[in-house]
């Protein structure tokens, strides 16, 4: 069994937490790059120039990408041969300094703590509110919403993807009959991202989800958005499906910032899951073309 200390787990999400918001990925400034070259819209090309020089300038000065920095949203591996182990520190203001919030994990509170950290220090946005109803903001962007895998192996891998709202609020979600095939599914993207146009400041990524049950096709959707651009599924009629609505989805016009253009999208990904044999869930989750998110391994 190996340790690994909390305090590790918050010093490297607070650092991750800055890295995502201030760092395009290579992969993703690389395709921008390569539109600007391709999109026959001129007005599209001048606005993906425009957005690299944004990605260029938010590296270089510690400046965050876009305004909305975002849901912290965790994706943990934690190897089932390890162990979160020593005191979390603690510095909310709903508990006394150094206090542990009760019926929370040491894992949870240090990935909130390292959120709580990152947040402030980098001057990022706040935009949780403690309540869906209420909607008071917890003035430090916690909770994270955090996904754990136990995985073989001592380790630990942290991916943190902040996830901004103009993008989420176009997700969709349906519940097709068993008989839906391909087609269908793939109207049913092209449909999603016609109907969000320049919502979710495109171009965009779009993870679909297909299979599983209704919260299983979400989050496959969601995982599906932190693939490297250009890597298909390894499933060759799921990268078929994946090349196809690309091509489809970027024959839409939405284009750049949903002002016309051939650049809708610089990646379709899908990801899939067994599933019952009366449903075919599928979930279509975007993200802006500031898909943000690094990792960090323990």
């Amino acid at each position: 069994m190996r340790d690994i200390d909390a305090v590790r787990i918050v010093e490297a999400v607070e650092k991750l937490c800055l890295k995502a918001a201030f760092e395009l990925p290579g992969d993703v400034y690389a395709a921008l790059a390569r539109g600007t070259r391709t999109e026959k819209n001129k007005r599209g090309r001048n606005i993906l120039k425009i957005l690299c020089e944004n990605a260029r300038i938010a590296k270089a000065e510690s400046l965050p990408i876009c305004q909305d920095t975002g849901v912290a949203v965790v994706f943990v591996e934690l190897g089932e041969d390890a162990r979160v182990v020593g005191s979390v520190p603690y510095s909310g203001a709903s508990a006394p300094a150094g206090a542990k919030p009760r019926g929370q994990s040491r894992l949870v509170v240090a990935i909130n703590e390292g959120v709580r950290r990152g947040y402030r220090k980098g001057y990022l946005r706040k935009s949780v509110v403690a309540d869906p109803i209420i909607r008071k903001n917890t003035g430090d962007n916690t909770p994270a919403v955090i996904h754990v895998s136990i995985v073989p192996g001592d380790g630990l891998r942290l991916v943190v993807a902040p996830k901004g709202f103009g993008s989420e609020n176009m997700s969709r979600l349906k519940m097709f009959e068993p008989t839906a095939g391909s087609d269908t599914v793939k109207d049913f993207v092209v449909e999603t991202v016609t109907l969000a146009g320049g919502n979710p400041c495109p171009p965009i990524i779009v993870g679909v989800g297909i299979g599983g049950t209704m919260e299983v096709a979400a989050l496959l959707a969601k995982r599906a958005l932190l693939r490297k651009v250009g890597l298909n599924n390894l499933a060759p009629h799921l990268a078929s499906l994946e090349r196809e609505m690309l091509a489809a989805v970027n024959m839409t016009g939405v284009g750049p910032e949903g002002l016309g253009g051939n650049l809708t999208a610089i990646a379709v990904n899908v990801e899939a899951a067994p599933t019952h044999i009366a449903g075919l869930p599928v979930a279509v989750n975007i993200c802006c073309h500031a898909a943000r998110h690094a990792e960090k391994r323990l």
